[in-house]
């Protein structure tokens, strides 16, 4: 049975959607310009999480309850994150600051600012949701997207692009 969403829910899950297109986009474009093969990876990586929140999104508004990959492979997922972001971590010595690492720290910075908007508009919708399945899709999905800014985060840190004070 589809669950009958409210108006609200419906203006949010469409804003969601639009957030996860433009984030989809935007890692697929970037991991197309970075010079690090590592950080394209990580970027590929995170375009297709992008694309199963967006798949879970048009779950929602077609009424259904996402599955949300919850248990081992969630595990998994985030084992083998860490463990990439570790290797970024490590690859950082070995590099020097460049041009192309500029380019790089320009559009993480982006990414970064897009993941902060995208985490805090999902914090607003889980808020408003009345049915508790979906608000857990909804927060399984957040964070994710708070991963990947951490992700991010760390790459920036460990490369010199970014000096949090």
């Amino acid at each position: 049975m589809a669950h009958q969403l409210t108006n609200k829910e419906q203006l949010l899950l469409e804003d969601l959607k639009q957030h996860e297109m433009v984030c989809i986009k935007k890692y697929q474009d970037y991991a197309n310009q970075v010079h690090d093969p590592q950080l394209k990876d990580l970027l590929n990586n995170y375009a297709q999480q992008e694309q199963n929140h967006l798949n879970s999104i048009n779950e929602m508004l077609s009424g259904q309850i996402p599955s949300i990959g919850q248990g081992q492979q969630n595990q998994q997922n985030q084992q083998g994150q860490q463990s990439q972001q570790q290797q970024l971590l490590s690859k950082a010595a070995e590099q020097s600051w460049s041009a192309a690492n500029q380019n790089d720290a320009m559009l993480l910075n982006d990414l970064l600012m897009t993941e902060k908007y995208v985490s805090s508009a999902y914090d607003t919708a889980i808020f408003e949701f009345t049915n508790p399945q979906m608000r857990q899709a909804l927060n399984h999905i957040q964070k994710e997207e708070q991963q990947h800014g951490e992700g991010i985060f760390s790459y920036m840190s460990a490369h010199g692009m970014y000096n949090p004070q």
